[in-house]
C-alpha cells in the first residue's frame, strides 16, 4: 500500500514541508533510506544523515530546523519517534489477518472461542477456556483449562498459558513466554525440600506485552498481577505473589523474588535484581546490573549492587577508577607525616 505525504500528516497532526504528493511504501532507518521510503529523526546525534538520506519522506520534531538544503519531503511533528510509532501501527493493522481455526488445533468441545479469531496447527486449547473476540493464537501454543482471554490478543508459537491463568485485551506473548507456571516454593525438611503446591493464578491485565522466554509465576495463594500497560522484555523472571504496577517497562534478564510489589511507571534497566518482599515506589528508575534489597521510595533513581542513589553511585564510580592513584597519595602523605614527626622529636 502506498501513502502520500498528505495522508500521513492528516493521520498525525503534522506540517508537511516539501512536495505533498511524495509517496511511500515501506519504513527505513535514516541512515539507510530508499526511495519511497519513510523515515524519522528524533535523536540529534543522526542529524547529519537527514541531508544525504534518499528517504522521501522524513518525519522531524518541530523544533527541528536545517542547516543544509533537505531533498526529502518533512513532516514536522510535536514527537517524530511516538508518530513514527503511530504508523508503525497503522501498517501493522493493515496488514492481511488469519481467521479460523486449523484442523491440525486441538480445541476443547467446552472452550469457548470468540468472532474472528485465529488458531494455528498444534496449538491447544483447553476445557472450559474461553478466548475474546480478533485474538491471534499461532502454532505451538498452549492455552490451559478454564483459563479466560480477553479480545485482540496475539500468543505467538510456542508460548503457554497455564490453567486458570486470567488474561486481559489486547495482550501480546511472544514465542517461548510461560504465563502461570508453578512459583519456587519448597519447605525445607530433614528429607530434603517439600513442594509447596502453588494454587494461585496470574492475572494480566489490559494491553500488558511479555517478551519471548520470560516467566510469570503463578501465586501460592491469591494471584501474581501484571497490571495495565506493563511491557516486560526477554527473558525476565516475574516471581510467585509479585504486583508490577501499570506501565512499568523492564530491559531483559531483570528478575523479582516472590511477594515483592513494584510500583507505576518504573523503569528497569537490564539485568535489575529485586529481593522478595519488597516495595519499589512509582516511578522509581533502575540502572543495570543494579540489586536492590530493600524498600525504595518513590521517584527514585538508583544504581549499584547493592543500590543506591544514582548520582551517588556516579560519583562513587569515579572515585573507584582513581583507587590506584588515591592509595599512592596517601601512602605519600603518611611517609611525609612520618618524616614529619621524627622531626619534631628530634628537636
Amino acid at each position: 500500500m502506498e501513502f502520500t505525504a498528505k495522508q500521513i500528516a492528516t493521520f498525525i497532526q503534522g506540517e508537511i514541508i516539501g512536495d505533498e504528493n511524495a509517496t511511500v511504501h515501506t519504513f527505513a532507518k535514516i541512515e539507510e533510506g530508499t526511495p519511497g521510503a519513510i523515515s524519522f529523526l528524533s535523536n540529534p546525534k543522526y542529524t547529519p544523515y537527514i541531508y544525504k538520506t534518499q528517504s522521501s519522506i522524513v518525519l522531524v520534531n518541530r523544533d527541528f530546523t536545517p542547516e543544509q538544503e533537505i531533498s526529502a519531503t518533512l513532516i514536522r511533528v510535536d514527537n517524530a519517534y511516538e508518530s513514527l510509532a503511530r504508523l508503525l501501527m497503522l501498517y501493522e493493522m493493515s496488514k492481511p489477518k488469519k481467521q479460523g481455526i486449523d484442523p491440525l488445533a486441538s480445541v476443547s468441545a467446552t472452550a469457548q472461542i470468540g468472532e474472528n479469531v485465529y488458531v494455528g496447527p498444534f496449538a491447544v486449547i483447553g476445557d472450559n477456556a474461553v478466548i475474546g473476540d480478533n485474538c491471534m493464537i499461532h502454532s505451538h501454543v498452549c492455552v490451559g483449562d478454564r483459563v479466560k482471554v480477553g479480545n485482540a490478543c496475539v500468543f505467538y508459537p510456542h508460548a503457554t498459558i497455564y490453567d486458570e491463568c486470567r488474561i486481559g485485551n489486547e495482550c501480546i506473548l511472544h514465542s517461548g513466554a510461560v504465563i502461570g507456571a508453578d512459583g519456587f516454593g519448597f519447605a525445607p525438611t530433614a528429607q530434603g525440600y517439600q513442594k509447596i503446591p502453588q494454587i494461585g493464578i496470574v492475572i494480566l491485565e489490559d494491553k500488558v506485552e511479555i517478551g519471548a522466554n520470560t516467566c510469570v509465576d503463578r501465586a501460592t495463594m491469591g494471584a501474581t498481577i501484571i497490571r495495565t500497560g506493563v511491557k516486560l522484555d526477554n527473558l525476565i523472571q516475574i516471581a510467585h505473589n509479585d504486583e508490577i504496577g501499570a506501565h512499568t517497562v523492564m530491559a531483559a534478564q531483570v528478575g523479582i523474588a516472590g511477594s515483592t510489589k513494584v510500583g507505576e511507571w518504573c523503569r528497569f534497566g537490564g539485568q535489575v535484581g529485586l529481593a522478595g518482599h519488597i516495595r519499589i515506589g512509582d516511578r522509581t528508575e533502575i540502572v543495570a546490573q543494579s540489586g536492590i534489597s530493600s524498600n525504595v521510595k518513590p521517584d527514585s533513581q538508583i544504581m549499584g549492587a547493592p543500590a543506591f542513589d544514582a548520582k551517588q553511585a556516579f560519583r562513587s564510580a569515579i572515585a573507584y577508577k582513581r583507587l590506584p592513584e588515591m592509595a599512592a597519595e596517601l601512602s605519600a602523605l603518611r611517609k611525609e607525616m612520618n618524616e614529619l614527626k621524627q622531626q619534631l622529636l628530634n628537636k
